[in-house]
This record gives C-alpha cells, structure tokens and sequence, in this order.
C-alpha cells in the first residue's frame, strides 16, 4: 500500500497534479493543509484513490478539521497541518498525542521543511512543502506500509 502526502501547495495545482502523475500506485493521497481546495478538483480526476485532508492556518472559513485520524493497513495515522501543535516550536505536543492514542504514524506539515523522524515505535513524517519549500527544495513525502512494516521517504519535486 502507498500513501503520498502533500502539504503547504499554497494555490499551486500544476506541482500537485505533477506528483499525482508520479504516483500513480498510490491508492491513500493525504493533503495536510494551507490552501486545501487545491485538492479538491483531484478527487475527482482520480476516482480510484481514497484522498484524506485537513485544513491549515491559511485555509480561512474552510470546514474540513484541522486535525483527523484514518486507519489504514491496520496502522492508526494522526494527521494534521500542524499549526494547533506548535510544530514550529517543537515535536513535543504531537509526541505526547501518539504516546496517548497509540498512533502508528503522525503526518504534519505547516513548517515547510522536510522531515522523517521515528521515536518510540511511531513514524512523525512532515512532507515539507510542494510550492514553498524553507530548505532547499519543493517535496512531498511517500509511504509504503508492507507486511514487513513501513518505510517514509521524502522525495523532491
């Protein structure tokens, strides 16, 4: 099973459109917030994936959570923007939710730098951002969850 997670496109379809085209063996697409209906028109050209998205700080008046939970491949996955955490500040409020709530992975963005941490059992990945990267490049990041377990990867755009 792959999953892509996407975050920060900040009105940049073109880049989103051009990583679904990559990743076209992905069945799980998480979109992780600021400007989330740029995700949207994609739902409907990919019927065939199942898309999971949470609104970010800059998603104004948007009605999606910014915070949500999917079981997938029996692994429990916390996703969010990251804003309602302070992950700017720090990984130690996303620590203690999946300490609390068994997560198997969490996925956040909201800093715009890329990062595959694992600590105490549980994956924290952060995509970076497909349009506006802080660090060196546009990225977004891949899952692949096997029988063997589960391997992140950060890829560039």
């Amino acid at each position: 099973m792959r999953i892509v997670v996407i975050s920060d496109s900040h009105k940049n379809t073109y880049v989103i459109d051009k990583i679904l085209s990559i990743e076209n063996e992905a069945s799980h697409i998480f979109f992780l917030g600021d400007n989330i209906t740029d995700i949207e028109d994609f739902e409907f050209l990919y019927p065939n994936k199942v898309f999971h998205a949470v609104s970010g700080n800059c998603d104004y008046g948007s009605m999606a959570p910014c915070v949500n939970i999917a079981n997938i491949e029996k692994r429990k996955i916390l996703y969010t923007h990251g804003h309602t955490y302070n992950v700017k500040y720090g990984k130690e409020r996303l620590k203690e939710a999946a300490r609390l709530n068994g997560y198997d992975i969490v996925l956040y963005g909201h800093t715009h730098v890329s990062e595959i941490l694992y600590e105490d059992g549980v994956y924290f990945v952060n995509p970076g951002s497909c349009s506006k990267p802080r660090e060196s490049r546009a990225s977004y990041a891949v899952i692949d969850i096997t029988e063997s377990g589960i391997m992140p990867i950060i890829k560039y755009v």
